[in-house]
């Protein structure tokens, strides 16, 4: 019997990467804790490796209250002391502030009856822009797109949300479909 070959985007051929390609990566999210964790986990892998956050993806679950977004906001000096100190995370200081602050904008979104997902989704009209690239170099780190919302979340107080942190963010979250044609996982 001849083995069934699965094509995936060459970052989640990586056995560390592979579930999160597969299961997550370019499917659209709507649920804000998901949300929020995905651009924690973004802002987190700046100038980092993807396979180094996946790695350590279980204890920021830990470490930021399994992504309630309403506990994180109420952080203080000394959970921020707490999380540099932890070596099973990123232990950035304003990474982690940023975390916090970003937490922060969510429930201030909220408190101002603006539901992140709708403010989100809204930029692509709640429809996935699917892209067909056939080589993983063509790819882009940021589009006008991005950059047009990166200016609009530090607008609003969210801060690491930089065009190249925003593209992987909305790519994340399934606004933008990335998967190269070949990839088993485009359309799933």
């Amino acid at each position: 019997m001849v083995p069934i070959m699965v094509v995936r985007c060459d970052w989640g051929s990586d056995p560390v990467n592979q579930t999160y390609h597969d299961e997550e990566w370019g499917r659209p999210q709507c649920e804000k804790r998901s949300l929020f964790e995905a651009l924690t986990l973004e802002l987190m892998q700046a100038g980092l490796s993807w396979k180094t956050i996946m790695k350590k993806r279980d204890n920021f679950k830990l470490a930021f209250s399994n992504w309630d977004y309403t506990r994180v906001a109420q952080y203080d000096q000394a959970r921020v002391d707490e999380l540099v100190q932890d070596a099973s995370i990123i232990r950035h200081r304003q990474k982690i502030e940023a975390v916090i602050n970003n937490a922060q904008r969510f429930v201030a979104m909220d408190a101002a009856t603006v539901d992140f997902t709708a403010y989100i989704w809204q930029f692509v009209d709640g429809t996935p822009i699917v892209n067909h690239w056939q080589q993983a170099d063509e790819v882009p780190t940021t589009t006008p797109l991005a950059i047009k919302i990166s200016r609009d979340l530090k607008k609003r107080g969210f801060k690491f949300v930089g065009p190249t942190t925003t593209y992987a963010f909305l790519q994340a979250i399934g606004m933008i479909n990335d998967h190269i044609e070949s990839c088993d996982f485009k359309y799933k």
